[in-house]
């Protein structure tokens, strides 16, 4: 394997590891309402290609790593929601994520509904939270971003592309394919790579 490859296969790993800690420090602890499968969720290991990205968008332009790692948290968190609700019945009906029981089915449609309902959540907290040391300013820019990333001129409005092209006559166009990729996945990978700036 090349060696510029190994190298990125490396920071995309300790990312991961950083990323991971922070999200165990933020999410609910066990006891609390929804602390296991909001953990279950969150913490089910991935690429964490986002939180990547917004830690080096971030490193890019100097932003502390502590200010860092709460945009790649919150970005993780909508993105861990996002599966959530899109492994549902309604949605793609899926037994299996990463290899491990979905929310649905580890516990029930309800819990997954309000397990992404509170990560989504989760992530708006973590970016808000006084405590974070992002100047208020700038995570209103953040909030209303990631916000935009996520809603319906971004990940939901792809989803909602996605769910009509399934139940469509006919298969979707190629055109049609990017727009609703661009959506969905493209919006909150775009909201990350930009959210050090």
């Amino acid at each position: 394997m090349d060696p510029r490859t190994l190298k990125f296969h490396a920071v995309l790993s300790q990312a991961a590891t950083r990323v991971e800690v922070a999200l165990d420090g933020f999410l609910p602890k066990a006891g609390a309402p929804l602390a296991e499968p909001m953990r279950h969720a969150a913490l089910s290991g991935g690429k964490r290609m986002r939180a990547f990205l917004a830690m080096e968008s971030a490193a890019l332009f100097h932003v502390p790593a502590a200010q860092a790692l709460r945009t790649a948290a919150a970005v993780e968190c909508v993105h861990a929601y996002s599966l959530v609700h899109d492994d549902l019945p309604c949605m793609d009906d899926d037994a299996l994520r990463r290899g491990k029981p979905t929310v649905h089915v580890k516990w029930d449609e309800a819990t997954a509904v309000l397990v992404g309902d509170a990560l989504q959540a989760l992530a708006f907290e973590i970016l808000a939270a006084p405590q974070g040391g992002i100047e208020p300013r700038l995570q209103v820019r953040l909030v209303a971003r990631l916000a935009e990333a996520a809603g319906p001129a971004g990940m939901v409005g792809g989803q909602a592309l996605d769910v009509a092209a399934e139940a469509a006559a006919a298969p979707p166009t190629l055109e049609e394919i990017t727009a609703l990729q661009g959506l969905k996945t493209g919006a909150l990978i775009g909201w990350a790579a930009e959210s050090g700036a």
